[in-house]
Protein backbone atom coordinates (compact mmCIF):
# COMPACT_ATOMS: atom_id res chain seq x y z
CA UNK A 1 0.00 0.00 0.00
CA UNK A 2 1.11 3.38 -0.92
CA UNK A 3 -0.06 7.19 0.14
CA UNK A 4 -0.92 9.40 -3.11
CA UNK A 5 0.21 11.59 -0.52
CA UNK A 6 3.76 10.58 -1.14
CA UNK A 7 3.45 11.11 -5.09
CA UNK A 8 2.26 15.24 -4.33
CA UNK A 9 -1.56 13.93 -4.47
CA UNK A 10 -2.19 15.40 -1.12
CA UNK A 11 -5.93 16.33 -1.32
CA UNK A 12 -7.99 19.35 0.88
CA UNK A 13 -11.45 18.43 3.13
CA UNK A 14 -14.23 18.84 1.21
CA UNK A 15 -17.93 19.22 2.61
CA UNK A 16 -18.29 15.79 3.68
CA UNK A 17 -14.81 15.36 5.48
CA UNK A 18 -14.09 17.48 8.56
CA UNK A 19 -10.57 17.22 8.99
CA UNK A 20 -7.71 16.98 6.06
CA UNK A 21 -7.07 13.68 4.61
CA UNK A 22 -5.13 11.79 1.14
CA UNK A 23 -6.64 8.62 -0.79
CA UNK A 24 -4.70 5.56 -0.10
CA UNK A 25 -4.15 3.26 -3.03
CA UNK A 26 -3.78 -0.51 -2.39
CA UNK A 27 -2.92 -2.13 -4.74
CA UNK A 28 -3.32 -5.53 -3.79
CA UNK A 29 -6.66 -5.10 -4.51
CA UNK A 30 -7.04 -1.78 -6.51
CA UNK A 31 -9.64 -0.03 -3.85
CA UNK A 32 -9.11 3.70 -2.79
CA UNK A 33 -9.93 4.40 0.85
CA UNK A 34 -9.85 8.36 2.92
CA UNK A 35 -7.21 8.20 5.26
CA UNK A 36 -7.67 11.07 7.82
CA UNK A 37 -4.30 12.81 8.53
CA UNK A 38 -2.37 15.62 9.82
CA UNK A 39 -2.30 18.01 7.36
CA UNK A 40 1.16 18.81 8.08
CA UNK A 41 2.24 15.22 6.94
CA UNK A 42 1.33 16.75 3.25
CA UNK A 43 4.39 18.41 1.69
CA UNK A 44 3.17 19.46 -1.70
CA UNK A 45 0.18 21.85 -3.28
CA UNK A 46 -3.37 20.18 -2.89
CA UNK A 47 -4.70 18.81 -6.12
CA UNK A 48 -8.33 19.48 -6.99
CA UNK A 49 -7.76 16.75 -9.82
CA UNK A 50 -6.09 12.90 -9.54
CA UNK A 51 -5.92 11.05 -12.26
CA UNK A 52 -4.54 7.55 -10.94
CA UNK A 53 -3.81 4.85 -14.31
CA UNK A 54 -6.54 5.62 -15.84
CA UNK A 55 -6.73 4.31 -19.47
CA UNK A 56 -9.52 4.44 -21.97
CA UNK A 57 -10.58 1.83 -24.45
CA UNK A 58 -12.91 0.94 -27.20
CA UNK A 59 -14.08 -2.03 -29.43
CA UNK A 60 -12.99 -1.49 -32.82
CA UNK A 61 -13.88 -4.32 -35.18
CA UNK A 62 -13.10 -6.88 -33.19
CA UNK A 63 -10.20 -5.79 -31.49
CA UNK A 64 -9.58 -3.15 -28.31
CA UNK A 65 -8.44 0.35 -29.36
CA UNK A 66 -7.06 2.29 -26.36
CA UNK A 67 -7.11 5.82 -26.69
CA UNK A 68 -6.18 6.68 -23.12
CA UNK A 69 -2.98 4.08 -21.34
CA UNK A 70 -2.44 4.74 -17.77
CA UNK A 71 -2.86 7.95 -17.67
CA UNK A 72 -1.35 9.48 -13.93
CA UNK A 73 -1.33 12.96 -13.27
CA UNK A 74 -2.13 15.56 -10.73
CA UNK A 75 -3.72 19.18 -10.72
CA UNK A 76 -3.50 21.97 -8.51
CA UNK A 77 -6.28 23.97 -7.05
CA UNK A 78 -6.34 27.24 -9.49
CA UNK A 79 -3.97 25.91 -12.14
CA UNK A 80 -4.74 26.42 -15.86
CA UNK A 81 -4.04 23.56 -17.32
CA UNK A 82 -3.83 22.91 -21.36
CA UNK A 83 -3.87 19.79 -23.46
CA UNK A 84 -2.60 19.54 -26.66
CA UNK A 85 -1.97 16.72 -29.57
CA UNK A 86 -2.71 15.96 -32.73
CA UNK A 87 -6.81 15.14 -33.18
CA UNK A 88 -7.97 11.71 -32.35
CA UNK A 89 -5.21 11.52 -29.67
CA UNK A 90 -7.95 11.69 -26.86
CA UNK A 91 -7.50 15.03 -25.32
CA UNK A 92 -11.50 15.59 -25.35
CA UNK A 93 -11.92 12.00 -24.40
CA UNK A 94 -9.95 13.12 -21.07
CA UNK A 95 -12.02 16.18 -20.86
CA UNK A 96 -14.97 13.43 -20.94
CA UNK A 97 -13.43 11.73 -18.07
CA UNK A 98 -12.78 14.19 -15.99
CA UNK A 99 -16.20 15.62 -16.06
CA UNK A 100 -17.41 12.07 -15.21
CA UNK A 101 -19.37 12.91 -19.00
CA UNK A 102 -17.46 8.83 -19.49
CA UNK A 103 -16.23 6.36 -17.89
CA UNK A 104 -12.54 4.81 -17.85
CA UNK A 105 -11.85 1.63 -18.71
CA UNK A 106 -9.92 0.75 -15.91
CA UNK A 107 -8.37 3.28 -13.57
CA UNK A 108 -9.64 6.44 -10.77
CA UNK A 109 -10.48 9.95 -11.36
CA UNK A 110 -10.91 11.73 -8.09
CA UNK A 111 -12.45 15.57 -8.11
CA UNK A 112 -12.02 17.16 -5.08
CA UNK A 113 -11.60 14.12 -2.95
CA UNK A 114 -14.81 12.51 -4.99
CA UNK A 115 -13.79 9.57 -6.94
CA UNK A 116 -15.75 10.19 -10.17
CA UNK A 117 -15.33 6.70 -11.19
CA UNK A 118 -17.24 5.13 -7.90
CA UNK A 119 -20.66 7.34 -8.69
CA UNK A 120 -23.51 5.58 -10.74
CA UNK A 121 -24.29 7.66 -13.53
CA UNK A 122 -27.01 9.94 -12.15
CA UNK A 123 -24.76 11.06 -9.31
CA UNK A 124 -21.96 11.87 -12.03
CA UNK A 125 -24.55 13.96 -13.61
CA UNK A 126 -25.54 15.78 -10.39
CA UNK A 127 -21.63 16.69 -9.62
CA UNK A 128 -21.22 17.68 -12.96
CA UNK A 129 -24.29 19.94 -12.79
CA UNK A 130 -22.94 21.49 -9.38
CA UNK A 131 -19.39 21.35 -9.95
CA UNK A 132 -18.31 21.68 -13.36
CA UNK A 133 -18.67 24.35 -15.69
CA UNK A 134 -18.42 23.77 -19.68
CA UNK A 135 -17.59 25.64 -22.67
CA UNK A 136 -17.81 24.30 -26.35
CA UNK A 137 -16.37 25.33 -29.78
CA UNK A 138 -19.78 26.31 -31.36
CA UNK A 139 -20.92 27.73 -28.27
CA UNK A 140 -23.81 25.28 -27.33
CA UNK A 141 -26.13 28.21 -26.25
CA UNK A 142 -29.52 27.18 -26.39
CA UNK A 143 -31.40 29.03 -29.23
CA UNK A 144 -34.60 29.74 -27.86
CA UNK A 145 -33.72 31.56 -25.04
CA UNK A 146 -32.65 35.11 -24.78
CA UNK A 147 -28.57 35.65 -23.18
CA UNK A 148 -30.03 36.17 -19.79
CA UNK A 149 -31.88 33.25 -19.86
CA UNK A 150 -29.49 30.88 -21.39
CA UNK A 151 -26.66 31.97 -18.01
CA UNK A 152 -29.62 31.38 -16.17
CA UNK A 153 -30.14 27.85 -17.08
CA UNK A 154 -27.04 26.03 -14.90
CA UNK A 155 -28.67 27.69 -11.74
CA UNK A 156 -32.19 26.41 -13.10
CA UNK A 157 -30.61 22.56 -13.55
CA UNK A 158 -29.27 23.25 -9.92
CA UNK A 159 -32.86 24.13 -8.06
CA UNK A 160 -31.61 27.61 -7.02
CA UNK A 161 -32.13 31.03 -8.98
CA UNK A 162 -32.53 33.59 -6.25
CA UNK A 163 -32.43 36.96 -6.34
CA UNK A 164 -28.93 37.11 -5.10
CA UNK A 165 -27.95 34.44 -8.52
CA UNK A 166 -29.62 36.33 -11.09
CA UNK A 167 -28.23 39.98 -9.62
CA UNK A 168 -24.35 37.10 -9.78
CA UNK A 169 -25.43 36.51 -13.13
CA UNK A 170 -25.90 40.25 -14.48
CA UNK A 171 -22.49 40.81 -13.11
CA UNK A 172 -21.15 38.05 -14.85
CA UNK A 173 -22.70 39.71 -17.94
CA UNK A 174 -21.25 43.04 -17.39
CA UNK A 175 -18.00 41.51 -16.86
CA UNK A 176 -17.99 39.76 -20.12
CA UNK A 177 -19.31 43.32 -21.59
CA UNK A 178 -22.68 42.38 -22.14
CA UNK A 179 -24.61 43.32 -20.20
CA UNK A 180 -26.96 45.31 -22.74
CA UNK A 181 -27.64 42.44 -24.93
CA UNK A 182 -28.80 40.54 -21.96
CA UNK A 183 -32.34 40.33 -23.87
CA UNK A 184 -31.11 39.47 -27.10
CA UNK A 185 -30.94 35.68 -28.76
CA UNK A 186 -27.99 33.84 -29.23
CA UNK A 187 -28.71 34.19 -33.54
CA UNK A 188 -28.44 37.97 -33.33
CA UNK A 189 -24.60 37.81 -31.19
CA UNK A 190 -21.52 37.51 -33.40
CA UNK A 191 -19.38 34.52 -33.04
CA UNK A 192 -17.19 36.24 -30.30
CA UNK A 193 -20.27 37.78 -28.02
CA UNK A 194 -21.75 34.12 -28.05
CA UNK A 195 -18.47 32.72 -26.67
CA UNK A 196 -18.37 35.53 -24.12
CA UNK A 197 -21.67 34.43 -23.08
CA UNK A 198 -20.55 30.86 -22.99
CA UNK A 199 -17.92 32.23 -20.71
CA UNK A 200 -20.04 33.52 -18.48
CA UNK A 201 -21.88 30.54 -17.97
CA UNK A 202 -19.45 28.50 -17.33
CA UNK A 203 -18.98 30.16 -14.25
CA UNK A 204 -22.40 31.60 -12.94
CA UNK A 205 -22.83 28.47 -10.54
CA UNK A 206 -19.60 29.05 -9.32
CA UNK A 207 -18.16 25.73 -10.41
CA UNK A 208 -14.66 23.98 -8.82
CA UNK A 209 -13.51 23.52 -12.53
CA UNK A 210 -13.98 24.79 -16.25
CA UNK A 211 -13.24 22.59 -18.54
CA UNK A 212 -13.20 24.01 -22.43
CA UNK A 213 -12.81 22.23 -25.40
CA UNK A 214 -11.26 24.05 -28.38
CA UNK A 215 -13.18 27.86 -26.96
CA UNK A 216 -11.68 29.30 -30.36
CA UNK A 217 -11.55 26.80 -32.95
CA UNK A 218 -14.64 28.56 -34.53
CA UNK A 219 -12.74 32.39 -34.18
CA UNK A 220 -10.96 34.90 -36.05
CA UNK A 221 -7.52 35.10 -34.51
CA UNK A 222 -8.67 38.54 -33.08
CA UNK A 223 -11.56 37.70 -31.27
CA UNK A 224 -9.90 34.54 -29.93
CA UNK A 225 -7.28 36.69 -28.52
CA UNK A 226 -9.86 38.83 -26.46
CA UNK A 227 -12.02 35.67 -25.53
CA UNK A 228 -9.00 33.40 -23.98
CA UNK A 229 -7.67 36.76 -22.22
CA UNK A 230 -11.34 37.11 -20.30
CA UNK A 231 -11.60 33.76 -19.64
CA UNK A 232 -7.85 33.51 -17.98
CA UNK A 233 -8.75 36.41 -16.56
CA UNK A 234 -12.59 35.14 -14.89
CA UNK A 235 -11.21 31.75 -14.06
CA UNK A 236 -7.73 33.11 -12.25
CA UNK A 237 -10.17 36.12 -10.36
CA UNK A 238 -12.51 33.24 -9.33
CA UNK A 239 -9.54 30.92 -8.01
CA UNK A 240 -11.43 28.29 -10.59
CA UNK A 241 -9.11 25.15 -11.85
CA UNK A 242 -9.14 25.62 -16.16
CA UNK A 243 -8.51 22.75 -17.86
CA UNK A 244 -8.50 23.53 -21.53
CA UNK A 245 -7.92 21.36 -25.04
CA UNK A 246 -6.31 23.29 -27.93
CA UNK A 247 -4.65 23.72 -30.46
CA UNK A 248 -3.74 27.33 -30.39
CA UNK A 249 -0.54 28.54 -29.35
CA UNK A 250 -2.10 31.44 -27.77
CA UNK A 251 -3.41 30.00 -25.37
CA UNK A 252 -0.17 27.44 -24.82
CA UNK A 253 1.44 30.90 -23.42
CA UNK A 254 -1.04 31.65 -20.60
CA UNK A 255 -0.44 27.90 -18.82
CA UNK A 256 0.64 27.11 -15.88
CA UNK A 257 1.16 23.56 -17.24
CA UNK A 258 1.47 22.09 -20.21
CA UNK A 259 0.54 18.36 -20.96
CA UNK A 260 0.69 16.30 -25.09
CA UNK A 261 -0.81 13.66 -25.56
CA UNK A 262 1.05 10.96 -27.80
CA UNK A 263 0.00 7.94 -28.05
CA UNK A 264 -2.36 7.63 -25.57
CA UNK A 265 0.23 8.91 -22.80
CA UNK A 266 -0.08 12.25 -21.10
CA UNK A 267 3.58 14.11 -20.79
CA UNK A 268 4.46 17.10 -19.13
CA UNK A 269 5.73 19.43 -21.66
CA UNK A 270 7.72 22.83 -20.42
CA UNK A 271 5.05 25.59 -20.27
CA UNK A 272 6.08 28.75 -21.70
CA UNK A 273 6.35 31.90 -19.45
CA UNK A 274 2.82 33.20 -18.97
CA UNK A 275 2.61 36.56 -20.24
CA UNK A 276 1.03 39.42 -18.04
CA UNK A 277 -2.56 40.14 -19.56
CA UNK A 278 -3.86 44.00 -20.19
CA UNK A 279 -6.25 45.72 -18.75
CA UNK A 280 -7.95 45.73 -21.80
CA UNK A 281 -8.70 42.37 -21.41
CA UNK A 282 -10.75 42.87 -18.74
CA UNK A 283 -13.20 45.32 -20.80
CA UNK A 284 -13.50 43.09 -23.82
CA UNK A 285 -14.48 45.36 -26.90
CA UNK A 286 -18.50 45.55 -27.94
CA UNK A 287 -16.88 44.37 -31.65
CA UNK A 288 -16.48 41.15 -30.49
Amino acid sequence: MRSLCDLSHCSAPSASVDKPYCYVIDRSNEKSVVDPMSFSSCMHAEPLIILDRVSKSYEEAGRERFVLRDVSASFARGEFVVLVGKSGTGKSTLLNLISGIDTPTSGEIIVNGQSLTRLPERERTLFRRRSIGFIFQFYNLTPTLTVLENLLLPLELNGRVTARDRAAALDLLAQVGLADRRNAYPDRLSGGEQQRVAVARALVHDPLLVLADEPTGNLDSETSQQVLDLLDTLTRRAGKNLVMVTHSPEVVGLADRLFRIVEGHLIEEQAPVARSLSSSSLHPSSHV
